[in-house]
């Protein structure tokens, strides 16, 4: 990425975390200003990250590192000190998607509840994939909606990769053992599988995914390489029992969290990456091609919480 460019995803960054960042910034603005961080002052810091979704024992464990200024404190300071302890939890989490080009091609599942942004996500990898020069496929593996199928008809053709679909209702698990029949017949780097996201129908989903899985393993008994779950932060504390659900149904290798502009609970990766310890690969903050990016903690903690 260009210095520019760079540039251009922090300020985007900053903007997308605003509704989180903005509130919890003046709060703290506005307790720094009436008193010294004594118990009390500490106890409301802790209450104020709560509310931000990044969980009682994490917030708790982020206040501590201030119980060191016995003195008046600036607000930057504050916001400093707590900017340095998230990037701590989240250095260990930050890994971008790594693509293993000896495989040929590297299996990625993407899951996900239906509306977490499974389908814009693949389209969006594999426009960056196809801009890193890699062959990609696409499996439309959401069978149950004609609309995720379409969709990511769409992103084929904007990034320029052919997409293994069959009609609604076929089987997910035909389709993405043809799209990986396909993807090693034409030497490609990069196979991406769409799948269902019903989670109020926990038994069928799970039956499907597992299905896929068995159907891929037939081909390749390494595959998937990656399983990514995508995730909604505008869903908050609920994206902890994701994870938990999904991880009972495949093997869940990391995380994506999309919408991040939608909320003001953005503190939820911060209780993600310290109770789950998976890695997180990217995050959205709008729709655009370039709105989802590498995860990178000290950037992320620093627009948590306000400041440049």
């Amino acid at each position: 990425m260009t210095e520019d460019a760079k540039a251009d995803w922090l300020t985007r960054l900053q903007r997308g975390l605003g509704r989180t960042s903005s509130r919890f910034k003046t709060a703290i603005a506005d307790l720094v200003r009436k008193r010294t961080l004594d118990a009390a002052a500490l106890a409301d810091i802790v209450d104020l990250l709560i509310q931000t979704d990044i969980g009682v024992a994490t917030a708790g464990k982020l206040v501590q590192s201030l119980g060191r200024f016995d003195r008046e404190v600036e607000t930057d300071e504050v916001l400093a000190t707590l900017a340095e302890g998230i990037e701590n939890i989240l250095s260990p989490v930050a890994r971008p998607l790594v693509i293993d080009r000896a495989r040929k091609p590297h299996v990625v599942l993407v899951a996900g509840v239906n509306g977490s942004g499974k389908t814009t996500t693949i389209g969006k990898f594999a426009r960056r994939f196809r801009e890193q020069g890699l062959n990609v496929v696409l499996a439309a593996g959401d069978t149950f909606r004609a609309a995720a199928i379409e969709q990511l008809q769409i992103w084929g053709t904007r990034a320029d990769c052919p997409v293994v679909a069959k009609a609604p209702g076929a089987d997910a698990a035909g389709v993405a053992f043809e799209a990986l029949e396909r993807a090693r017949a034409e030497g490609a780097d990069v196979l991406l599988v769409d799948t269902a996201g019903r989670l109020q129908n926990k038994a069928d989903l799970m039956g499907e995914l597992q299905k896929i899985v068995r159907a891929l393993k037939k081909i390749d008994p390494a595959a998937p390489d990656t399983c990514l779950l995508v995730m909604d932060a505008t869903v908050g504390q609920n994206a902890h029992s994701q994870v938990e659900t999904f991880r009972e149904m495949v093997n869940v290798t990391g995380l994506v969290l999309t919408k991040l502009d939608g909320t003001a609970k953005g503190g939820v990766v911060v209780a993600l990456a310290e109770r789950f310890g998976l890695p997180v690969h990217a995050i959205g903050v709008g729709e655009a091609i370039d709105d989802l990016q590498p995860f990178e903690a000290g950037a992320f903690a620093r627009s948590l919480v306000g400041l440049s």
